[in-house]
């Protein structure tokens, strides 16, 4: 199983915007940043384009796989 992960968090510390700064300028709740740095929600391609540009990235570089091991009851 493959969870997504995301470097937002680290890439809006670098440019000192908090969740709420960067969904207002993407145009999005706050909620939605939130979920998708925990890898709760995945983005549209059109989202994650509009993240990426915001922080002077690639999507590539923001969003990535991780293979997650499943756990047996």
């Amino acid at each position: 199983m493959f969870k997504m992960k995301t470097k937002i968090k680290e890439l809006r510390a670098k440019y000192n915007l908090t969740q709420q700064q960067l969904a207002d300028e993407i145009g999005v709740r706050r909620e939605t940043i939130n979920f998708i740095e925990r890898g709760d929600y995945n983005p549209s391609l059109k989202l994650a384009a509009k993240i990426a540009k915001k922080l002077n990235t690639t999507i590539d570089e923001i969003f990535f796989f991780e293979e997650k091991e499943l756990q047996e009851d």
